[in-house]
């Protein structure tokens, strides 16, 4: 069997494209001298970490190369969970890979450390003028024309990273013109329609303080077999702007300039984060991300039956860290 170079790698940051784009790259990198190859994916703080180590260290009797991922290692915080977790990587069989991910931008310092520096990556938001220019740069390869005000209004409605970026761009692409330019009015009739409702729709009745709103909208989009996570990712997103919004607001900054460097141009967005801002402090911002995230987690391990259940709940804990 091809004996292939063991490694541990962090790649970190909320640039999703770009960040299983590098993921992508490994997996590539190993696969290409190895006869079988074996890929496992972990969620921390839902697979015990002491049974991540031991199915790190145990020996494969078919592959020769064997890839972990392990989601979510922000959430390896225990002193004695991170000791097995680094003791495991530091004796890394020939052929066998572990990539950390987490969409924080650090570790706890010792899974850090364990990793060469040359491994470690973070994959940051792109820059305003980066999008634009990602959008533009998307339609051309595709034989579109798009003006700015179009590439402004798909910005707005689409979660800011590559990988949502990719995807709601070719859904969008199923429904306009090529023989003219893509005007605004086109992205916003059409994205719309293509996802009648999603995390943003909801993110808005959220925003108004709509309960039974908010609730309809979540299980629409349960029905239409839309998954927990994507709802709770999408909703982070949106949270995490919100943050940024009331930040403006504090420092007294929220003029049209810092707006549009935020992502909010379009007079709707700026209306529902508004509202929004009148219904939570940062404080409330943070615990609503902190939900989330809780919520992610527990969905992942409790399977399907609960999945209404637990969305019904969360956004209960949503809704009342507005009021406190």
């Amino acid at each position: 069997m091809a004996s292939q170079k063991p490694g541990a790698y962090i790649f970190l940051g909320p640039e999703l494209g770009k960040r299983q784009d590098a993921l992508d790259e490994v997996r590539t990198k190993l696969k290409s001298g190895a006869t079988e190859t074996e890929e496992t994916v972990f969620y921390a703080g839902e697979t015990p970490v002491g049974q991540i180590a031991a199915a790190i260290g145990n020996h494969s009797l078919f592959a020769d190369a064997r890839l972990f991922i392990i989601k979510n290692a922000d959430q390896i915080k225990k002193k004695d969970e991170i000791e097995v977790l680094v003791s495991s990587m530091k004796n890394l069989e020939a052929g066998t890979v572990v990539i950390l991910v987490s969409d924080e931008f650090k570790l706890a310092a010792a899974l850090d450390n364990a990793v060469p520096k040359e491994n470690r990556r973070v994959f940051y938001e792109l820059f305003e003028s980066e999008k634009s220019e990602w959008v533009r740069s998307f339609f051309r390869r595709e034989g579109f024309s798009i003006n700015t005000e179009g590439i402004d209004t798909i910005l707005e409605m689409v979660e800011n990273n590559t990988e949502a970026l990719r995807r709601e761009c070719s859904r969008l692409m199923l429904f306009l013109p090529k023989d003219r330019q893509v005007a605004a009015e086109d992205v916003e009739q059409w994205l719309s329609h293509s996802r009648e409702e999603s995390a943003f729709t909801l993110f808005s009745r959220i925003a108004t303080g709509d309960i039974s709103k908010s609730i309809e909208s979540l299980h629409t989009l349960l029905a239409a077999k839309e998954s927990a996570q994507s709802i709770l990712a999408g909703l982070a997103w949106c949270f995490r702007k919100l943050r940024d919004y009331l930040a403006l607001l504090e420092t007294g900054e929220a003029n049209n300039f810092e707006l549009k460097k935020i992502g909010l141009s379009a007079p709707k967005a700026r209306d529902d984060y508004a509202a929004a801002a009148r219904r939570y402090n940062t404080a409330a911002v943070n615990a609503c991300l902190a939900f989330t995230a809780e919520y992610d987690i527990t969905l992942r391990s409790s399977g399907g039956a609960l999945e209404s259940v637990l969305m019904d709940a969360y956004m209960l804990k949503i809704f009342g860290a507005a009021a406190a």
